[in-house]
């Protein structure tokens, strides 16, 4: 753990997918069941190169590593189809969530949502679990030119919450938001699950198996 010395931590940047929602669980299904119809495989690798990345910016990937060619437009669409439809009974919060905001909240401490995904994506969730008041604002894949890896969206995250990037945490289980997070400045904490382990997410300042885990609310009460 290497809490950076003489920082007051003044606000908390949540990803969404897979941080906040089991949503990678449901993409994952949903590929491969797509992906095989499409006679092929959809496998971790392919899962874990487009985590965190904006459909824009993953699509290019996607193509090359699918094999699908030019049908890649057509597999997406069919995987966002199925996904939509599953959406609001397959997914559930992540284990801590709402006991860290509810700990947040007792400490004053502001935060807001900087996600890969689109805003009615992460409105349709936010308000399904009734955790919109939750959060000062919401970034999303329409708000910024550069996606993440790009430290663009925490950057502007950073000002949002009237904080300097040092002075903010990002909480992320994504290799591609966790280099976003330091790239900006920001101090990086990273959750990983099945779909992004924590051997990807070395360039964490902190790793945490939950969002449960005491030492996300100690780097407040320093």
């Amino acid at each position: 753990m290497q809490v950076q010395e003489r920082v007051k931590f003044k606000g908390v940047a949540f990803d969404l997918d897979g941080l906040m929602f089991n949503t990678e669980d449901l993409y994952f299904e949903t590929a491969r069941e797509v992906m095989a119809e499409f006679g092929g495989e959809f496998t971790r690798e392919i899962m874990r190169s487009i985590m965190g990345r904006r459909g824009v910016e993953s699509l290019e990937t996607l193509r090359r590593m699918t094999g699908l060619g030019d049908s890649v437009d057509g597999f997406v669409a069919e995987v966002r189809t199925r996904f939509q439809s599953r959406l609001d009974d397959y997914c559930r919060p992540s284990h801590g969530l709402k006991e860290l905001l509810d700990r947040l909240d007792s400490l004053g401490v502001p935060r807001g949502v900087a996600t890969s995904s689109s805003r009615s994506h992460a409105e349709r969730l936010l308000k399904r679990h009734e955790l919109m008041n939750r959060f000062m604002f919401i970034l999303s894949a329409e708000d910024v030119r550069q996606g993440k890896p790009d430290p663009e969206i925490y950057l502007t995250a950073s000002r949002r919450l009237n904080a300097e990037p040092r002075e903010i945490v990002v909480l992320e289980d994504s290799p591609a938001g966790i280099s976003a997070a330091k790239a900006a400045g920001a101090y990086a904490v990273a959750a990983p699950h099945e779909h992004s382990p924590a051997e990807g997410l070395a360039a964490a300042d902190l790793i945490v198996n939950t969002l449960a885990d005491d030492r996300l609310i100690l780097l407040f009460q320093k």
